[in-house]
């Protein structure tokens, strides 16, 4: 195992025998292997990868794809019944709810023994103590049986064990899923920080948040690896995958543009920040460039309309190539049917390199009074007017997508990745993901 590598997994599998009845597991145990009364289900396949020191690495799929099972091997729990896991470090994990926890145990007793397991010395634990307690903030039921706490308390006070055992490799599992906002954002900042200094494994449904924290993304299904990448690239492909898990698969490939995308069909004294004519005669002007339409970028769906032009315009309705933060522009996409779309939905999101979604918004309550419905071959014209947000320099691009039906319940007839990209190239803003323009701001001595 090379000293840069923090987990090694070579060809682990996972298999369990599965009986009808009790009485074919006695039955079993009778014949040996001279016959076979189970059925085998194999939870994981030929599973191989590796962690480099330092690495953040989310783990994604569906309920009963293999993550929680991996977890279990990786962290010495469950043994493989095929291939082999090396781990060079201290390993702290956060399983399913309530595991290592005795439920008779106080929360103070279940502190003490946690810790201990996770090889912290009587001295480091008592010099802790207090640190955990705060860290957890459950009150006076840190002397209470565990067994009377709820799902969050009982997160609080695995995950205030987890951060004071100065692990190398950190394992999560879902665990922050039923903790309340506050204590998610405490959990959030702290494995921000242990990210310089330790290695991370994170599973979690939300993609946003490993697209946010994650350096590079596994995706299992079936028991197998489908995907590893890039957070951005596989968390893209999971999407894409379940939607077309629900809706099934496009029956005809996406058209290729044979011309030039155009804009045809789009057309052509609000409150502003009040700093923005100071701000923008420095060199913290957001100044934004804006890329060409690419008809060609990847996306999905089941192809019963197709987004053909999107543009960010001036209010007149003037095709943009640079703006500026703050500014009121609008953003016009122009979609039209292949087949019947009775109640058609144009949306789109703004999402910054890491994949991570700053906003957006869709023509749903719009036209709730009075539905745009397109025969074959006609288009329609969405068009989004707002106040440019302030945003830090880099690379951010806009999705954009069709569906049919309602919010919650529709079909996705093209969702299209990276659709119109932009380029923050200076800016003002620097600790935060989007800076809001103010109306008023000032301050006076008192």
């Amino acid at each position: 195992m090379s000293s840069d590598v923090a987990i090694e997994v070579r060809g682990v599998g996972k298999n369990y025998h599965l009986y009808a009845t009790p009485r074919d597991r006695l039955r079993q145990l009778v014949w040996g292997h001279r016959k076979r009364f189970y059925e085998d289900f194999h939870a994981l396949r030929d599973i191989s990868f590796d962690v480099a020191q330092g690495e953040t690495v989310g783990i994604i799929g569906r309920n009963g794809s293999g993550k929680s099972t991996l977890l279990q091997i990786l962290c010495g729990t469950l043994v493989p019944t095929t291939g082999r896991v090396s781990a060079r470090g201290r390993i702290a994990a956060m399983l399913e709810l309530g595991a290592g926890f005795d439920p008779e145990f106080t929360g103070r007793e279940n502190v003490l023994l946690n810790a201990e397991l996770l090889g912290l010395t009587p001295h480091q634990i008592e010099s802790r103590y207090a640190s955990i307690c705060e860290f957890a903030d459950i009150g006076d039921f840190i002397e209470h049986p565990v067994k009377t706490y709820s799902s969050g308390m009982q997160v609080r006070l695995a995950f205030a064990v987890m951060a004071h055992v100065d692990a190398d490799i950190l394992v999560i599992d879902e665990a922050l899923a039923v903790g309340d906002a506050l204590f998610t954002q405490k959990c959030m900042r702290f494995l921000r920080a242990f990210k310089q200094r330790g290695t991370l494994l994170f599973v979690t449904h939300d993609t946003t948040a490993v697209m946010s924290l994650c350096d590079r993304t596994i995706w299992l299904d079936r028991a197998r690896i489908q995907m590893d990448g890039t957070s951005k690239e596989v968390c893209q492909a999971y999407l894409q995958f379940l939607f077309e898990s629900v809706q099934g698969r496009a029956d005809a490939p996406k058209p290729k543009s044979s011309t030039v995308a155009t804009t045809e069909g789009m057309t052509a004294g609000a409150p502003r920040d009040v700093r923005l004519d100071l701000l923008n005669q420095t060199r913290f002007r957001n100044d934004i460039r804006i890329f060409e339409f690419d008809a060609d970028t990847p996306s999905f769906g089941r192809r019963g309309a197709r987004i053909v032009a999107i543009a960010l315009e001036t209010t007149e309705g003037v095709p943009l190539a640079v703006a500026v933060g703050g500014e009121t522009v609008a953003l016009s996409i122009v979609v039209e049917a292949v087949d019947a779309i009775a109640d058609p939905i144009v949306g789109f999101l703004v999402r910054d390199r890491l994949g991570q979604s700053l906003f957006g918004d869709n023509t749903f309550l719009t036209t709730q009074a009075s539905a745009v419905a397109l025969q074959p071959g006609q288009r329609a014209h969405a068009r989004f007017e707002f106040d440019l947000p302030l945003l830090p320099p880099g690379d951010y691009s806009i999705n954009a997508a069709i569906a049919e039906g309602t919010q919650h319940e529709h079909i996705q007839h093209e969702w299209m990745h990276d659709a119109l990209l932009f380029r923050v190239e200076t800016s003002s803003i620097r600790h935060s993901l989007v800076g809001i323009p103010m109306r008023r701001v000032e301050m006076r001595r008192l």
